[in-house]
């Protein structure tokens, strides 16, 4: 057998191979994870100067940046993984300010014995979301903690992107008599995750609704550039989103229960569950605030893309000191839809 030369290290073993603690020494195994994982798959002019930072061109416009943590369980479920999930999460709280996202950083935290093809699988993810997206993944860190210490792996991600001209969208902006819109169906990826969580089988396989949305955004600021309040619905699903609305613009909001967009197999999974839809993660849509007289427009700009084909009208901003969120339910009455109290669902995101 030929004797290999000084210096010589094995490629990476992303078959059988397994994350151990050099991965995470700043030595050579950790230089070689990062060369022939991190870099061939995320590859692009700026992380290729392997610099402790990316430098890069900044547009005119007003600068967003958004920071969001993954400890999604379990890290792979239908319609998604862990690794798609970390680059759309943080892509939509960009967008949600009208923002158009330009570059994106990741820093992964992997427990030692955590597989090598799990976490190539979870790379090639993020890289194949973030090139549909447009937007580079530019720097990032690793980590590795002792076996038991994590969970395989956690993965933060920090996006940045630019506002253009004239455009603020913001919390704090929706006005009584403004129109809520939510983009489709509600309550699919905290369903998805749970179903898998605890085994069930439904008749349907009801999967997560990941997506980055900037390009439903960009057509709505299109056609509406004075939309008040764009958020993704993500942890405490409709509800707890809403409430928080509530909350920095100091109004109140009325919602209609027949005109809330939930598929029937998420509903029933809702109700097996003991589970509320409108408490339930998403993570592909979100919630639209505007002018009375600019619903219209903007609900038929969002139906025309496929991320918003069936999106929704589905209530009012009203005056409220006490900033409760309402529902007309289907029986005629009202109900406050509250704030989330407890963990209904924790590790989703």
């Amino acid at each position: 057998m030929t004797k290999p030369r000084t210096g010589y290290i094995r490629p990476l073993d992303l078959k059988n191979g397994r994350v151990d603690m050099t991965h995470g020494s700043g030595g050579r195994a950790m230089a070689q994870l990062i060369e022939e994982l991190f870099l061939a798959a995320f590859d692009n002019e700026f992380l290729r100067r392997m610099n402790d930072q990316a430098s890069f061109p900044a547009p005119a416009g007003r600068m967003v940046m958004a920071t969001d943590s993954h400890v999604v369980s379990p890290l792979f479920f239908p319609g998604g993984d862990i690794g798609c999930l970390s680059v759309h999460g943080t892509i939509n709280d960009v967008a949600m300010a009208g923002a158009v996202p330009l570059y994106l950083s990741a820093g992964f935290i992997l427990e030692e014995g955590f597989p090598l093809a799990d976490l190539a699988r979870i790379v090639e993810s993020m890289a194949r979301a973030a090139q549909e997206a447009g937007v580079a993944i530019v720097t990032g860190d690793t980590k590795v903690v002792e076996r038991n210490k994590g969970d395989g792996v956690f993965i933060t991600t920090t996006g940045i992107g630019v506002v253009p001209h004239g455009v603020n969208i913001s919390g704090d902006r929706a006005r009584p008599g403004d129109a809520i819109l939510v983009s489709g169906p509600i309550g699919d990826h905290g369903v998805a995750i749970m179903s898998l969580r605890e085994s069930l089988s439904f008749s349907t396989t009801i999967a997560s609704d990941t997506a980055a949305l900037h390009g439903l955004v960009a057509a709505m600021v299109a056609a509406v550039p004075d939309i008040h309040v764009l958020r993704d619905p993500t942890r405490g699903g409709l509800a707890a989103t809403l409430n928080e609305i509530t909350r920095q613009s100091g109004v109140g909001m009325m919602l209609r229960e027949t005109d809330l967009p939930i598929r029937d197999e998420v509903r029933a999974a809702c109700e097996f569950l003991g589970l509320d839809p409108l408490y339930s993660a998403n993570e592909g849509k979100l919630i639209a605030i505007c002018r009375q007289e600019d619903a219209a427009v903007l609900l038929a700009a969002m139906r025309t893309h496929p991320l918003g084909r069936a999106a929704a009208l589905i209530g009012e901003v009203i005056a409220d000191d006490h900033h409760f969120v309402q529902m007309e339910t289907t029986f005629g009455g009202r109900r406050i839809v509250d704030w989330l109290t407890g963990e209904q669902l924790p590790r989703i995101c």
